[in-house]
């Protein structure tokens, strides 16, 4: 996430507003904590509980997709 924002600034340059900085900073730090609470529930889950739920998910997804493709 951080390499493609960071070549997203590059490509589009760094023209930004203060307001604007401020809101792209504040999402990336909202980002960041979501993703390490999310990460910390799975790796409990995962301790807790197998991949047979995720595995049926998997499966079903892929016939899904197939059939969508045909």
């Amino acid at each position: 996430m951080l390499g493609a924002s960071l070549l997203k600034l590059v490509k589009f340059g760094l023209g930004f507003t203060s307001i604007e900085l401020i809101i792209l900073l504040v999402g990336m730090f909202i980002s960041f904590i979501v993703s390490v609470l999310i990460i910390k529930f799975l790796m409990n889950y995962i301790k807790k509980h197998n991949f047979k739920a995720f595995g049926y998910y998997r499966i079903i997804l892929g016939i899904i997709i197939l059939v969508c493709m045909l």
